[in-house]
């Protein structure tokens, strides 16, 4: 199990850091990802394997003034 944002999801472990962001619909240009306590830079979410555990949050940079 994996952990989003406080949600937690069954099966996705074995899925990079990218296609998670991709399947939930978030824009890859505005925000930042922290898996397990570390921010992960933006080349490496093609990289990055999930596994059973993980905790991954994902924040979304808003605009405004």
């Amino acid at each position: 199990m994996i952990t989003v944002n406080g949600t937690s999801l069954e099966g996705k472990d074995g899925i990079t850091v990218e296609d998670l962001i991709k399947e939930h619909g978030f824009r890859m240009t505005f925000i930042a990802v922290e898996l397990n306590g570390k921010i992960i830079k933006k080349d490496e979410y093609s990289s990055t394997l999930l596994k059973d555990g993980d905790k991954l949050e994902v924040v979304n940079f808003v605009g405004g003034g």
